[in-house]
């Protein structure tokens, strides 16, 4: 069995995560229709909302990133122009920002989120495919099993009070060595596809639209044949 976990395919096919109704807190505004794959004590929670009608948040209670897989999701913030998500688009929203979150008709998305006191980056802040790149750091070579890739990210976030950074990143194709992950990980692919593989040799294959989770300190690889593009969240919990 693989240790990413599979949080949404874009072709409909069913996944082998499994998810519990839960709230990501007492003031959860999605408490009744928040299915949680995985939570870590003090760290990110990830799974899938499915979400109809409108809901008015005073302060909403933690920083959550979301990227909507099935219809559209307006954000309407004080003092700014309603945000629409729609299929593939996405955004962080930071803890105690006054919002209203409005859909006419079901919509589902994929989320990461974490607990927080504050929030040192307020409001929404909108990921981007047409990203801002810029080069980022490749990988060590003792844990490539080929040539070194190109990377670039544009960071658009980052809360120091949570460990969260998220943005949008993208490379040239590499071969990486099954290793325990350095971080918390969400990840939306936006092109190309990606072989996680585990320790016991399974492989979990994905592809443009689907959504990942992977815990920090699961064992995994990487194996991308082609130009691979994502949005991303990361957090490094401290031990």
């Amino acid at each position: 069995m693989t240790v990413a976990l599979m949080l949404h395919r874009a072709d409909g096919a069913p996944t082998s995560t499994s998810f519990r109704k839960s709230a990501f807190g007492t003031a959860d505004p999605f408490a009744r229709s928040r299915e949680i794959a995985w939570e870590g004590p003090g760290a990110m929670s990830a799974g899938r909302v499915d979400f109809i009608g409108e809901v008015d948040v005073a302060h909403f209670p933690h920083t959550e990133t979301i990227v909507v897989v099935e219809g559209k999701l307006t954000l309407i913030a004080a003092g700014a122009a309603p945000l629409v998500l729609r299929r593939g688009e996405g955004a962080v929203i930071a803890r105690g920002i006054a919002l209203r979150i409005q859909t006419a008709s079901r919509a589902q998305f994929v989320f990461c989120a974490a607990a927080a006191e504050l929030a040192n980056q307020p409001g929404v802040t909108p990921l981007r495919a047409d990203a801002d790149f810029k080069p980022s750091r490749s990988l060590p070579p003792e844990v490539l099993l080929g040539p070194a890739p190109q990377c670039r990210s544009d960071n658009v976030f980052k809360d120091e009070l949570t460990g969260v950074v998220a943005g949008t990143w993208d490379s040239t194709p590499y071969h990486r060595i099954v290793r325990p992950h350095r971080q918390n990980e969400f990840m939306v692919l936006l092109a190309g596809g990606v072989r996680f593989a585990s320790p016991d040799g399974s492989v979990l294959s994905t592809h443009a639209g689907d959504a990942i989770f992977v815990p920090q300190g699961a064992s995994i690889g990487w194996e991308s044949s082609e130009h691979v593009a994502k949005f991303f969240v990361v957090q490094e919990v401290k031990a």
